[in-house]
């Protein structure tokens, strides 16, 4: 390795306020361009974006120091590491002279990686007058129609897609970058797996318990009510794992349109508005946002504001809110499911407000601080593994599974995608097509029913079982497996 990443706090003026960014460090010092370029770039590049930025960067470095001499020419040299990006730089006796020992990379990765040194090179280009590395060209005519046609495919699925420029359109498609990149397979959609419905009260109330507590009479010292408040808005009301960690104790009040219910909102982390208990110093209302709110009566960022390795941090991804106040609602799904949730809410209160905490987060530790998503993903795994489950993205048996449970229950009520498209907060209809689309038992049970239907209308789209005897399968199928009027092969189970 030639380089390392840091983190500096960079201050830019003298409010007091300073960002904290990754620091690309050679043996020559910071790399000062990149430094500036996160800086300039900085509400353009999420945290992860940056972190993938200045691993595209990292890698380029190491490359240059390890095969620099092998080069005579910078273009021939990006090209080159792009392919080993693809490739991997070991050889097939398992050596690597360049002392590198890079791992292939998929085609989705790498697009990632050089797209961010691309537009980083060509900001530096700009600034510093040098060459890109990878510049852009005039395209050849192939790759005009190629950028057409994905022009056109994405204006007929964009809901804004007749206010595109059809000048700027036919700028953008007659260039094609020096370095093309391999194009990414199409992939279907995987069948999304689902956390078992007929486990679900196993899960809530055997998974969830109290260890030394399980007999005690009283339900709030017997059960984890925290987490199993947390899991309900997953499973019952369809929330990211993410988002129930922005919930204020505010947030959730009884539902005036059904009694007995409790009426969830959601409000975004930073934008949302915020309660009504911050005072000026003529204790009057002040009006705010979230992030206002935060700061000034509690000395705390928005939980999307932390860094992500902080206990605090808590992701929120950009969904459709149902209103100017900046939240979504909670739409129970069974509705049954919002009367216990309000019944538990009310114990999980009391035993909040033993805690005294110092901020408004509804979900809390022992300790009464903020309570942590990493926190939350041990209790589900080990609440899983109580029941006799194991705990597996694949099996459905993760949080990720609730909400996915939460959809294909919808979906399988046959509900309009309008109405899903709602419930789940997405902001385009094509969203939810994870949760609409048949996994393969289910495309496999619609075509048999087809076929059965086929068979019973005798319209000679059903294809007969053949005749194997006919094709010599006498001498070598001696349990008959294929004989008979109705192989074994063949029948149901």
């Amino acid at each position: 390795m030639t380089h390392t990443v840091v983190y500096y706090k960079v201050a830019r003026d003298n409010t007091g306020i300073h960002e904290e960014i990754p620091v690309v460090l050679t043996e020559f010092g910071p790399l000062h361009p990149l430094i500036h370029y996160i800086l300039k770039q900085r509400h353009m590049l999420s945290e992860s974006s940056t972190n993938k930025l200045v691993q595209a960067v990292g890698l380029l470095i190491d490359y240059m120091e390890a095969n620099h001499q092998a080069f005579d020419n910078p273009d021939d040299l990006f090209n080159t590491f792009v392919q080993r990006l693809y490739s991997g730089t070991v050889g097939v006796d398992g050596n690597d002279p360049s002392g590198l020992y890079w791992g292939a990379r998929t085609p989705q990765v790498v697009r990632v990686l050089v797209n961010h040194v691309s537009k980083f090179s060509d900001w530096v280009a700009k600034e510093q007058g040098t060459m890109p590395l990878n510049p852009w060209r005039q395209a050849t005519w192939a790759e005009e129609q190629l950028a057409w046609a994905a022009l056109q495919h994405k204006k007929s699925r964009c809901f804004l897609g007749h206010t595109l420029d059809v000048d700027v359109a036919a700028l953008k498609v007659s260039q094609a970058r020096n370095v093309l990149l391999k194009r990414n397979p199409v992939i279907d959609h995987e069948p999304v797996k689902f956390f078992p419905a007929e486990r679900m009260v196993d899960l809530l109330f055997k998974g969830f318990i109290v260890p030394g507590k399980q007999k005690s009479p009283r339900i709030e010292e017997r059960l984890n009510l925290r987490d199993i408040l947390i899991t309900m808005l997953m499973h019952y009301g369809g929330l990211r794992m993410s988002e129930p960690f922005h919930l204020f104790v505010h947030d959730v009040i009884p539902d005036d349109t059904d009694p007995g219910t409790a009426l969830v909102k959601i409000y975004h982390p930073s934008l949302g508005q915020a309660p009504g208990d911050l005072r000026d110093a003529k204790s009057k209302p002040v009006a705010c946002d979230r992030a206002t709110y935060l700061r000034d009566k509690y000395g705390l960022l928005p939980r999307t504001d932390y860094k992500s390795s902080h206990t605090l941090h808590a992701g929120w991804k950009g969904n459709a809110l149902d209103s100017k106040q900046h939240f979504m609602h909670v739409h129970w799904a069974p509705r049954w499911a919002g009367e216990l949730f309000w019944k538990l809410w009310v114990f999980y209160m009391a035993q909040r407000d033993q805690l005294n905490p110092d901020h408004p987060f509804a979900f809390v530790t022992r300790k009464g601080k903020p309570y942590g998503i990493d926190a939350f993903e041990d209790a589900h795994a080990n609440a899983v593994k109580r029941i006799g489950l194991v705990p597996a993205k694949a099996l459905g048996t993760t949080q990720h599974g609730h909400r996915h449970a939460y959809g294909h229950r919808l979906s399988d009520l046959g509900l309009d995608a309008i109405f899903l498209m709602k419930a789940l907060h997405h902001k385009s209809l094509e969203s939810q097509i994870i949760y609409t689309e048949p996994d393969r038992v289910k495309l496999n049970r619609a075509i048999d029913a087809a076929m059965a239907r086929s068979e019973k209308s005798d319209d000679g789209k059903a294809l007969p079982p053949p005749d194997f005897l006919a094709y010599g399968f006498k001498d070598v199928d001696p349990l008959g497996l294929f004989s008979g009027p109705n192989p074994k092969l063949l029948r149901r189970n």
